[in-house]
């Protein structure tokens, strides 16, 4: 069935499914430790990177909080890309286009179209990863730059993982590999969230044997705020760039002129 497309909200993909936990979309929020944690750490891997004025589009962008991180933490406008509608619709953002889109029609409208694209917890859901960044790195102009965020180590993999669409966990040897198979050029890059890295095990040991439809809420929500901040505090306990361990590993990449 075909969706109107609205003023802001565009359809260009017919509907499809996608292999994400809905119940994701529910716990996280701009509070949320680790959404937080996470646009600190692009922040300081883009350091100086000047953004005002350039087009930036968020591939699987969900219901905007990156987008948003952007808007304030930038004062940028970033569109938006995303296959679940549901959290389309329910985006938070407000500034950008927003489009029902599977990048693997390669529409030329988004050929060579963007300055700077965010790939934020996006490559691990999906089987044909190189193919899915070569395709995004089409959508970049010449200089153009990429930000990618991933799980890290897939000796963490879990129940959790599994629940939530990821098809693998990367090394950081790994997702830079896979940067420099689109032609990027990897300019910073670093694990993150070390400290986080014994509570990953606990959560892998306490998740096995829960229903489906518990494993996000056990395995992602912080509970109460006073957990939140406690989090967010021990998060932030860790040295950039680290090279060596950590839940997530970040990228940012340039495409060749």
């Amino acid at each position: 069935m075909k969706h109107e497309s609205s003023a802001r909200l565009k359809f260009i993909s017919d509907p499809q499914s996608v292999n994400m936990a809905e119940e994701w979309f529910e716990i996280a929020n701009l509070e949320h430790f680790w959404i937080r944690r996470r646009f600190a750490v692009v922040k300081q891997l883009l350091g100086r990177i000047d953004l005002a004025g350039k087009r930036i589009c968020e591939i699987g962008c969900g219901h905007g909080l990156v987008q948003r991180q952007f808007e304030l933490g930038y004062a940028a406008t970033v569109d938006g890309l995303e296959l679940n509608l549901p959290a389309l619709k329910a985006n938070i953002s407000q500034r950008g286009r927003l489009y029902f889109y599977d990048i693997f029609e390669r529409k030329p409208q988004f050929q060579e179209s963007y300055d700077f694209i965010i790939l934020f917890d996006v490559l691990e859901h999906v089987d044909d990863d190189r193919g899915f960044l070569s395709i995004a790195v089409e959508m970049l102009r010449p200089g153009g730059m990429v930000a990618i965020n991933v799980p890290a180590r897939q000796e963490l993999y879990s129940d959790y993982d599994v629940r939530a669409g990821h098809v693998r966990r990367y090394s950081l040897g790994s997702l830079t590999r896979l940067a420099e198979s689109a032609k990027l050029a990897v300019k910073k890059s670093s694990y993150w969230g070390s400290p986080l890295v014994p509570l990953l095990w606990i959560r892998k040991k306490l998740l096995k044997g829960k229903k489906p439809d518990e494993v996000i809420r056990e395995g992602f929500s912080p509970r109460n705020r006073f957990v939140n901040s406690a989090l967010s505090a021990l998060a932030c306990v860790e040295w950039l760039p680290n090279q060596f361990f950590g839940t997530s590993a970040m990228l940012v990449a340039e495409k060749g002129r």
